[in-house]
């Protein structure tokens, strides 16, 4: 099947900012969703068929170039995605650094429904290069994105008149912060904590200390949280509470005392 290769770039605001630890894996990454959802046009149905979506990133020696992300390949119904609606198109881990630039992969089982009649919608050569937006991003360790690619139908349909229609691709890409964070350190790495962020009787984060005793908490919603640990035996380590965390910040709780 021939595929039609589309770059988007756009701007992203990045206000987010955590480190990612775990027990058995100090590489630190930032995490990168991409969501796609449409503005209405006046059709019945269009049809995009998305093979994949890659992200160009300068995130270090093991990660410099096209990188894909985890896709469902499949043909997607853009007026299903209005008024608010998305629909995840894939998601990467990759090491900190920069993405310049989004590629959009399409298949050509691309189709408009008009009048009741489904009818091909042709992709010109072209546009092989594609539409590009500024998507110029600095990546930090631990940093949750979201990155939503609003398809806009009515600008990306040509009527040639003919009864025939070709796609020409509108489509802004939107970026936003989705979680915070609490990082920290022990005073003696040898403890080896398991950490947890805590509301209510829920816990909602969970985290180890690592070998220099530095811990992290991502993914997490805004709220008031209790950070608790678990240490090695023969080790003491007191609650944190009323821990603030807020949507695209890191609450820093400094170096915390092992007894």
């Amino acid at each position: 099947m021939k595929r039609l290769t589309y770059l988007l770039t756009g701007v992203a605001t990045v206000v987010a900012a955590s480190f990612f630890l775990s027990a058995c894996n100090d590489e630190k990454n930032a995490r990168l969703e991409v969501r796609l959802t449409d503005a209405p046009g006046d059709y019945e149905e269009v049809n995009i068929d998305i093979q994949g979506v890659e992200i160009h990133s300068n995130g270090g020696n093991q990660s410099n170039g096209w990188m894909s992300l985890n896709v469902m390949p499949g043909v997607y119904s853009l007026l299903e995605l209005t008024n608010g609606l998305d629909t995840l198109l894939g998601t990467i881990e990759l090491p900190a650094g920069k993405i310049s630039q989004i590629r959009l992969v399409l298949g050509d089982n691309n189709t408009i429904k008009v009048d009741g009649e489904t009818k091909d919608l042709s992709t010109p050569s072209a546009q092989q290069s594609g539409l590009k937006l500024n998507l110029h991003a600095d990546l930090q360790e631990g940093i949750t994105y979201k990155i939503l690619l609003d398809f806009d139908v009515a600008r990306s349909i040509v009527n040639k008149g003919t009864g025939n229609y070709s796609l020409k691709p509108v489509i802004r890409a939107i970026s936003e912060a989705t979680s915070g964070a609490i990082k920290g350190s022990v005073s003696k790495p040898e403890s080896t904590p398991a950490v947890y962020a805590i509301i209510g009787l829920d816990t909602l984060g969970t985290s180890f200390a690592d070998a220099t005793g530095k811990f992290l908490i991502k993914g997490l919603a805004a709220g008031t949280y209790i950070v608790s640990f678990a240490p090695a035996t023969g080790y003491v380590i007191a609650n944190k509470t009323d821990v603030g965390v807020t949507i695209g910040n890191v609450t820093d709780l400094g170096v915390v005392v092992v007894e």
